[in-house]
C-alpha cells in the first residue's frame, strides 16, 4: 500500500510538471510566428471594418506606408462593437461573433499587438484543463485517473498548442465542445436521478450547444453525434430521455436562430468564403494528409511527407489510435464506447466523405476535425491510465513507457514550435518570413499587389514584417500602376501572367521570380527605363 501511495504521488506530481510546461508553452514567444492571413481577418473584424472598406480606402492606387493598415488592424474611433458583427454578417457569415466580440473587448483592455491577441487564445486554452477533467469523471465516472492523465495529454499535445497560439477562434470552440460534451453527459446521468432538477440539467447542456455553435458553425455535427448517440442508448424508442433532448437541442439551436438567418440570407456571401474547400485534390493526397494529422495530435515537428521520420511516426500513432479504439470498445460499457465512436465519426465524415466523393479540401482543414481529435485523446487516454496500472508487471512497464514516450513526443514538439518563425498551420502565409527578408534587403523597395484571391490577407500579413522603408501600391484590379522613379527596386505580389507581361511591357523591362510555392509567387521588375 505504501509502495502504492508513493506511485500515485509521483505520478500526480510529473502530471503538475506537464501542466505546468503546457501553460509555459502556450505564453512563450507569442508573436514568433507569423501573423498570418487568416488572423489579420480577425484583426480586420475587430477593427469594425470590412474588406470591402478597406479596398476603397487603401487600395487605390496610391503609394503608402505600413502605418496605413494600422487603421484596419486595431480598435479606432469610427467603428463600435456593432460594426464587428455586422462585418462578419456580410463578409464572413460562416464565422459566428462570440470570439470576435470577446476579442474585441481584450484588444480594447490589453492593446492590438500581436502578443496581445494571441494571449486571449493561450488564456482560453486553460480551460480545456477543468472541461477536459469534467467530461472524463463524467465519462468514465469511477476509473482512478483517467481524468488526470487527459489533462497530461492535453497538456502536451501539440494541435491543441497550435491552436492557443492563434487569433483565431478555434480554442475557444475545443472549450465549448469539451463542456457541451459534459453537460450533455450529466444531464443523461441525472436522469435517473428523481430528485435531480431536469430543467436545470438539460437547461445548462442547452446553454452549451448555444454558445459553441456561437463560436463556430461545425458544432452543428457534435449535437447530432448526441442526438444519434440517445437515440441509439434508447434502443430507437421514443423515451422521456430522448424527447428531453429533443427539446433541449431545440431550445439551443432556437438560441443560436439569429446566426442561422444570417447565414441563410448572406448564403452567397458563404459559398463564396468556403469555396476553397472545393478545390480537388487526389485520393493519395488526401489520405495520406488525414493520417499526417491524426500524427500531430500527439508530434508535430513541421514535416510534411517528404520528410521519412512522417512516416514511421505516421504508422506508429495510427496503430496506438486504432489500438485504443478496440481497447475501449473491448473493455467498457457500450455507453462509453459509443460515444467516443460518435465524437469521432459524426463531425469527421460529413467532411471526409464528399472529399472522397465529389472532391474538396474540407477534410484537410485540421481546425474542422478537432472533435474527432478530441474524441481520440479520450480514447488515447483511456487506454493509458488503465494499462499503466495493469496487473501484470511487464505489460504495466511497458504500457509506462508508451505513455513516456507520448509525452515526450509533446515536449519535443513544444521545444521545436517555440523557436519556429512559421508552421504548417500557417498554410498560404508559410513563407512570409522569407518573402519579408527578400524585400527588406532591397534599397528603396516598392510592393506592388492587387486585392484578389490570397492576395488582399497576405499583404496585411506581409505589413507585421516588412520594415518602414518598404512602400505599397494597392489596386483594386490588376491595372497598370503609375510606379513613382523614387523607387528602384519593385516587387510584384502574386501577378497574372497577363498582368505582368502588361507590366513589362508598358515600363520596357523584363521581370524573374524572386520566390514561389504552392500558393503564390513575387516577382521583381528589373531594368526600369524612363
Amino acid at each position: 500500500m505504501l509502495h502504492l501511495k508513493l506511485a500515485q504521488n509521483k505520478l500526480r506530481f510529473f502530471i503538475a510538471v506537464l501542466l505546468m510546461a503546457g501553460i509555459f508553452f502556450r505564453f512563450f514567444n507569442l508573436d514568433g510566428k507569423v501573423y498570418w492571413h487568416d488572423e489579420t481577418f480577425t484583426s480586420l473584424r475587430i477593427s469594425g471594418y470590412t474588406a470591402n472598406e478597406v479596398k476603397e480606402q487603401i487600395f487605390t492606387g496610391h503609394v503608402i506606408n505600413k502605418e496605413s493598415f494600422l487603421k484596419f488592424q486595431s480598435l479606432n474611433g469610427e467603428k463600435s462593437l456593432i460594426n464587428t458583427i455586422k462585418s462578419l454578417e456580410v463578409e464572413d457569415p460562416q464565422h459566428p461573433p462570440l470570439y470576435y466580440i470577446i476579442a474585441r473587448l481584450w484588444v480594447g483592455i490589453f492593446g492590438n499587438s500581436v502578443t496581445a491577441i494571441r494571449s486571449l487564445s493561450a488564456l482560453i486554452s486553460l480551460l480545456i484543463f477543468p472541461s477536459i477533467y469534467w467530461l472524463c469523471r463524467e465519462l468514465f465516472r469511477t476509473e482512478l485517473w483517467v481524468s488526470e492523465i487527459a489533462i497530461a495529454i492535453m497538456a502536451i499535445s501539440p494541435i491543441h498548442l497550435v491552436y492557443a497560439q492563434e487569433a483565431r477562434e478555434y480554442i475557444l470552440w475545443v472549450v465549448t465542445i469539451l463542456l457541451c460534451n459534459a453537460s450533455f453527459l450529466r444531464a443523461l446521468r441525472l436522469e435517473s436521478t428523481p430528485q435531480a432538477p431536469r430543467i436545470l440539467n438539460w437547461g445548462i447542456y442547452a446553454v452549451t450547444l448555444t454558445i459553441s455553435l456561437y463560436t463556430f458553425l461545425l458544432s452543428g455535427f457534435v449535437a447530432l453525434a448526441h442526438g444519434i448517440y440517445v437515440i441509439i442508448t434508447a434502443r430507437f424508442r421514443l423515451t422521456r430521455t430522448v424527447r428531453t433532448y429533443l427539446l433541449a437541442s431545440i431550445v439551443g439551436f432556437l438560441g443560436f436562430t439569429h446566426w442561422i438567418l444570417v447565414v441563410i440570407t448572406n448564403f452567397l456571401q458563404f459559398n463564396s468564403s468556403t469555396a476553397w474547400t472545393k478545390i480537388k485534390f487526389p485520393l493519395e493526397t488526401l489520405i495520406k494528409s488525414w493520417l499526417l494529422q491524426l500524427s500531430r495530435i500527439f508530434i508535430d515537428l513541421n514535416f510534411g511527407f517528404e520528410n521519412p521520420l512522417s512516416y514511421l511516426t505516421t504508422i506508429i500513432f495510427f496503430t496506438l489510435i486504432a489500438y485504443s479504439i478496440y481497447f475501449i470498445y473491448r473493455t467498457t460499457n457500450y455507453k462509453v464506447w459509443l460515444f467516443i465512436v460518435m465524437l469521432i465519426m459524426v463531425p469527421a465524415l460529413p467532411l471526409m466523405l464528399p472529399d472522397l466523393i465529389f472532391g474538396g479540401i474540407r477534410s484537410l482543414s485540421e481546425r474542422y476535425l478537432l472533435p474527432s481529435y478530441l474524441g481520440i485523446q479520450l480514447s488515447i487516454t483511456y487506454l493509458l491510465a488503465i494499462q499503466i496500472r495493469n496487473k501484470s508487471f511487464v505489460s504495466r512497464r511497458i504500457w509506462q513507457t508508451i505513455l513516456v514516450l507520448v509525452i515526450i513526443c509533446g515536449l519535443i514538439s513544444y521545444a521545436v514550435s517555440s523557436q519556429a518563425e512559421t508552421w504548417w498551420s500557417k498554410v498560404i502565409s508559410y513563407d512570409n518570413p522569407q518573402v519579408a527578408r527578400i524585400i527588406n534587403q532591397a534599397n528603396r523597395p516598392l510592393l506592388i499587389s492587387d486585392a484578389s484571391g490570397i492576395n488582399y490577407g497576405n499583404v496585411f500579413s506581409l505589413s507585421y514584417l516588412l520594415e518602414p522603408k518598404v512602400k505599397f501600391q494597392l489596386l483594386k484590379e490588376q491595372s497598370i500602376p503609375n510606379i513613382p522613379d523614387v523607387f528602384n527596386e519593385i516587387f510584384l505580389l502574386n501577378p497574372s501572367d497577363i498582368w505582368r507581361q502588361k507590366i513589362e511591357t508598358i515600363y520596357k523591362s523584363k521581370t524573374e521570380v524572386v520566390y514561389s510555392d504552392n500558393y503564390y509567387s513575387v516577382w521583381k521588375l528589373l531594368k526600369i527605363k524612363n
